[in-house]
């Protein structure tokens, strides 16, 4: 009887944490979802011209100018030879054999902060930079941006009821497993009853219980989730560049949370409703 209990006990856990590694992984995508939208946004670039006569020397002072704006992530310098090889690579290397003088000028590709990555801050960005008597024209695709960020809602509505799906289906399945393991002892529970014990009384060693099972089961969730994710980090280096692993403290506690709520309250509900059970209930 006892080995019964123990490896239905056993299985239990495995299952609940089964279930808890399912909220684990969702939980990892939502709490990541800025981080993925922000990193689309952060490579897309915005290509500053300067104007012909502009020294390499005067375009590199602006460069550090630009740095310190507050919508700059990043930059970066094009000579007028790099151009010249980037478009000799797309166009041919003869390619300016029509012109006297080199129409290549030099540029600067800069990369915005995520919440300036939108139709109408660009547009703002674009009229502040172009100020500058140096700056011949600000390129960047205005179409590209919105489908970014049209592409993005989509994605993240879509994620939205993906993750809240997930989550109700595991709470429906802990619910479910808290429920077959706490009545399988419905006798045990209707002998108490019998010899005068209260409705809290009945239920505080299966809570105990459960809490105990729901931190168990937590603990091994986060410890294969944690082992997948350096699985994942070690063959797949670039996705950890969009996904932040300091982020993880935060999982590690959904789940925990997840495992100990879901799994006594399941236990809380479960056990009020045997004790209200006849005896005749009980057989079926």
């Amino acid at each position: 009887m006892r080995r019964r209990l123990a490896n239905a006990y056993l299985s239990s856990v495995i299952s609940i944490s089964l279930v808890l590694l399912l909220v684990g992984i969702a939980s990892m995508l939502l709490v990541n979802a800025k981080s993925v939208s922000d990193y689309f946004k952060e490579n897309m670039q915005v290509s500053v011209m300067m104007k012909q006569n502009v020294s390499e020397d005067a375009a590199l002072t602006f460069k550090t100018k630009l740095d310190k704006e507050r919508y700059i992530k990043s930059s970066l310098f094009v000579s007028r030879e790099q151009g010249r090889r980037e478009m000799a690579d797309m166009l041919g290397d003869d390619f300016l054999d029509v012109f006297e003088t080199s129409p290549i000028p030099v540029s600067i590709d800069v990369t915005l902060n995520a919440e300036y990555v939108s139709a109408d801050s660009l547009e703002v960005v674009r009229t502040e930079i172009a100020k500058s008597p140096l700056v011949d024209e600000v390129v960047y695709q205005r179409s590209l941006v919105d489908a970014l960020n049209a592409n993005l809602s989509k994605i993240s509505l879509i994620m939205g009821v993906f993750i809240a799906l997930l989550l109700f289906i595991s709470y429906v399945l802990i619910n479910n497993t808290v429920r077959l393991s706490v009545f399988a002892r419905r006798f045990t529970i209707h002998t108490m009853k019998l010899v005068g014990a209260t409705k809290n009384f009945i239920r505080a060693p299966f809570l105990v219980q459960s809490a105990f099972q729901g931190i168990f089961a937590a603990m091994i969730s986060i410890v294969v989730l944690v082992g997948i994710l350096f699985f994942v980090k070690s063959e797949f280096v670039q996705l950890f560049e969009v996904f932040r692993l300091e982020l993880l403290l935060l999982v590690m506690g959904i789940v925990l949370v997840s495992g100990l709520v879901i799994c006594v309250s399941s236990t809380y509900f479960v056990v009020g409703k045997l004790v209200s059970l006849k005896k005749d209930e009980l057989y079926y």
